[in-house]
């Protein structure tokens, strides 16, 4: 897919899942934009906490290392 420089997302579905889709949110009373922008959020923040997490452990091999100079 093409990717622009503006803000724009477009993506093709079928058109069922679009149907479905669309009669579940109005449902809810959301729209396909605030919905979108809310789990992109959540998958970002999921992904930043990620790689935060696994930046600070220390590795395997160092962590031993560690405890035999300690020791």
């Amino acid at each position: 897919m093409a990717r622009g420089v503006s803000g724009r997302i477009v993506i093709e579905i079928s058109p069922d899942i679009k149907q479905e889709l669309y009669e579940q949110l109005n449902s809810e009373n959301i729209s396909l934009k605030s919905w979108f922008l809310e789990h992109v959020e959540f998958f970002l923040k999921g992904k930043q906490q990620l790689s935060l997490s696994l930046s600070t452990q220390p590795h395997p091999e160092k962590k031993a290392d560690e405890k035999r100079a300690i020791a």
